[in-house]
């Protein structure tokens, strides 16, 4: 079978030279991804996970906030890790505070 592979030989031509500052040009693409990465990915996430745990920290009573499945309400109660919504006059949910998505402005949920 090995008559249908032909034998590869090696010249005996120097090879070439490298490009000055090749040995450095992968330390600087490396760099590169480094930085990419940084500004992409992981300082916008950093910045929205610092905005949810300060929008969390400050939820008071009587606030109107949207829940990460859209129900609407106003906090009757907040504890360490529960929320109390009042949807209407006779409907409070428990939510869960890391269930808040966002707060609404004052007398938003009258205009709904």
């Amino acid at each position: 079978m090995s008559f249908l592979i032909s034998s590869a030989f090696a010249d005996g031509v120097a090879p070439a030279a490298a490009a000055p500052g090749g040995e450095y040009i992968q330390f600087l693409f490396l760099g590169g991804f480094v930085v990419i990465f940084y500004l992409m990915i992981w300082r916008p996430q950093a910045k929205r996970a610092k905005e949810q745990k300060n929008l969390l920290g400050n939820l008071q009573k009587g606030d109107e906030v949207v829940t990460a499945g859209g129900i609407a309400g106003k906090i009757v109660k907040v504890t360490d890790e529960f929320v109390v919504l009042e949807v209407s006059n006779t409907v409070e949910l428990k939510v869960q505070k890391s269930a808040i998505a966002a707060t609404l402005l004052k007398g938003t949920l009258k205009a709904i």
